[in-house]
């Protein structure tokens, strides 16, 4: 004991000796700038014209592949989405080799390999080298396409284009690049269920013939191999893949911003929040002179977490869960600025005014030292962490040969960083974030926000989900004179079923299955018991080959709650259970006094009209709409705590005992098909 205490005073005072010593009226010296050393690429060609970059690192056994068949884009007109389509046909198996032994061999070897339209990789121990680039080289040569596959991909494609049709996320990225670029434009241009449904087998296969070849492709290696051993090997795998003719595609040409500052407006009366994109066009390139300064521009900006974006939106004022901006560069300098962020509708035109803002800020301000130190230390700090990635290094390997860049350009990279200046942060910006030249593309339910946003003066044009030019709609049509929202509610009793039947139902069990993409292997069954007045149980199953796999739920017996997960069972907050027990019966609308109700507006839902009624319970709200043509419930949206809409739409209406019920439902992307509903069937209190 008393040896412990010697010792514990004789190292505080060295410690004391040591903190004595250091001056901190001055701060720490940094220390030199790690170097990246990634050496200079070997590289040969081969005699089918295919360009391969080796980079030998025999710090571990393994070898990475990328391929890159590099051509300028392609205009695909009424047939966009061939590529798409070819690329998910691409990788599943070879003329010789069946998928399912292909991808049994792969997993045998613990390699990974992909094929796409644009090119793919492989990722193999040294020891499997040979077998592993044969199978990756049979797969890009001869891959198996079949009209089979075609139409299992054709299928999927539709139904995944038919989901997202009301995707705000979906719908903003798509008329974002149309209206930037334009529609008969390589970038601009975006794939529909039209487009898809145009494709034939043949055209896949003839668009696989035209432009897989390797007159104009590049390999880059990294890894545990040496170049000269290499080129051989290579030689024998890559020497079926023959050369043909180089299609005639155009450099894409650039497309000028607008005039003034414009909001693109798109509706989605469905929409809970609201998609904000600005945006312009650009000229950056990574061989600019200002390039480096560019890209710190927009890392202060919108970069990440300690951006000016995200510290406004987020940070201060809580109004999203991220905002974040992206300068975009490629070699023929044509590309997009975009600050990006989602939010919920009351609060979208005092976003846009924020980020315009935080924009001004950065064009006119100069951005504070520190601020721009832990900026470059941010920036840097994940650049150095990305250069362990072997992929991370093929890419910086064909960019520096692709953009005509210098030899050390990325091993000077940390340096021209750090060099940049204060000034050159805002000279870069004025050039290439262009706010009197921006669109405002914004994707949201305009009965809530245009009334706003109008009275900011930015000039509004109207598109709809395809980017076509729309007059304004109309958005809040008049309520008839004297009718009350009580009056909505007892319509709706009344088109269901009427009040008797409602009341009479005691017990309710529907039966339902989440839809998934089409050859999807696992079923989520899902199975909802009520009982009067409150008592609620959801269970879920996941099936895989028929076999239960996971299971999950939650459960409410009218005075707890839990939840059941992979993580286990988990009590039901105050908050969760306050609003269960404030439920009242199976159909709610029949307990309604008429003081709780507010008829707000009339609003489209799916293009349908309906009645919008506000709807407060203690501290509960919600919103409910009601068809004016069927009286059915449409769509529910609840605030959380945090003042965030979620909402469910509901759909397929058919009777049952002759009461109406939606058979399908939609949150957040997510479908669910009831294929039973059950009345009254004896429910005993332990199943809650």
């Amino acid at each position: 004991m008393k040896k412990n205490i010697i010792l514990s005073i004789l190292i505080l005072l060295v410690f004391n000796l040591n903190f004595a010593q250091i001056d901190r009226t001055k701060q720490p010296e940094s220390g030199p700038d790690p170097e990246i050393k990634f050496g200079t690429p070997k590289t040969f060609k081969l005699k089918n014209g295919i360009q391969v970059l080796v980079v030998e690192d025999d710090k571990l056994p393994v070898v990475t592949y990328s391929l890159r068949i590099d051509r300028n884009p392609i205009l695909d007109g009424e047939k966009v989405g061939v590529s798409t389509l070819l690329s998910a046909m691409l990788g599943n198996g070879t003329t010789t080799i069946p998928k399912d032994e292909f991808n049994e061999e792969v997993e045998f070897l613990g390699a990974s390999v992909s094929v796409t339209f644009s090119g793919g990789s492989a990722n193999t121990l040294t020891k499997n080298n040979s077998r592993v680039l044969e199978l990756w080289s049979d797969a890009i040569i001869n891959p198996l396409l079949t009209e089979e596959e075609f139409d299992n991909q054709k299928n999927k494609l539709l139904e995944s284009l038919k989901s997202n049709i009301n995707n705000i996320d979906a719908i903003s990225s798509r008329v974002s690049s149309a209206l930037s670029y334009g529609k008969n434009h390589p970038y601009g241009e975006f794939t529909t269920g039209q487009t898809i449904e145009n494709v034939t087998f043949e055209d896949v296969i003839e668009y696989h013939k035209k432009y897989n070849i390797p007159n104009n492709a590049y390999i880059v290696v990294v890894g545990d191999v040496k170049a000269k051993e290499l080129k051989a090997v290579l030689k024998e795998k890559f020497e079926g893949w023959k050369k043909g003719k180089l299609p005639e595609n155009p450099d894409p040409l650039f497309s000028d911003n607008v005039a003034e500052t414009e909001i693109n407006f798109i509706d989605v009366p469905s929409a809970t929040q609201s998609t904000i994109i600005f945006t312009n066009n650009t000229t950056l390139k990574p061989s600019d002179e200002d390039y480096f300064a560019a890209l710190i521009a927009n890392q202060v900006l919108g970069g990440g977490s300690e951006g000016y974006l995200f510290k406004n939106l987020r940070d201060d004022n809580g109004w999203t869960y991220g905002a974040y901006s992206n300068l975009g560069s490629n070699r023929y300098g044509i590309s997009r600025f975009t600050a990006e962020t989602k939010v919920r509708n009351s609060v979208t035109d005092s976003t846009v005014a924020e980020i315009i803002s935080e924009i001004n800020k950065i064009r006119e301000q100069s951005v504070e030292p520190q601020r721009l130190n832990d900026v470059k230390a941010a920036y840097l700090g994940n650049f150095i962490f990305s250069t362990e990635r072997a992929s991370t290094v093929a890419s910086f390997a064909l960019s520096q040969k692709l953009n005509n860049l210098p030899d050390d350009y990325y091993e000077t990279f940390i340096e021209n960083i750090n060099n940049v200046s204060a000034e050159e942060v805002k000279k870069a910006a004025q050039k290439y974030i262009k706010l009197a030249n921006m669109r405002i593309i914004i994707v949201g339910r305009g009965s809530d926000v245009i009334e706003n946003l109008e009275k900011s003066q930015i000039k509004i044009n109207y598109y709809d989900k395809f980017a076509n030019p729309v007059a304004k709609p109309v958005f809040n049509k008049p309520i008839p004179d004297g009718l009350l929202a009580l009056d909505i509610i007892n319509n709706y009793i009344d088109s269901i079923g009427g009040r008797e039947k409602l009341i009479d139902v005691k017990t309710l069990i529907s039966n339902g299955e989440l839809e998934l993409p089409a050859g999807t292997s696992q079923q989520l069954i899902l199975t909802s018991k009520q009982k009067m007045p409150n008592k609620e149980s959801i269970k879920q199953k996941i099936l895989m080959g028929g076999q239960v796999v996971m299971e999950g739920g939650q459960s409410f017996d009218g005075e707890t709650g839990y939840i059941q997960g992979p993580q286990g069972r988990i009590n039901m907050d105050e908050e969760t259970v306050r609003k269960k027990k404030a439920v009242k019966g199976i159909f709610e609308e029949l307990y309604y006094s008429g003081k709780e109700l507010e008829l707000i507006n009339i609003s489209n839902i799916n293009g349908e009209d309906s009645y919008k009624i506000k709807v407060l319970e203690g501290s509960n709200i919600s919103y409910r709409y009601y068809s004016i043509s069927s009286g059915y419930l449409l769509s529910v949206e609840s605030e959380d705590r945090n003042n965030n809409l979620t909402s469910i739409i509901y759909s397929d209406f058919r009777p049952v005992e002759g009461i109406i019920f939606p058979f399908r439902y939609e949150q957040k992307g997510q479908k669910v098909n009831i294929s039973e509903i059950i009345i009254n069937q004896e429910i005993k209190d332990s199943s809650f």
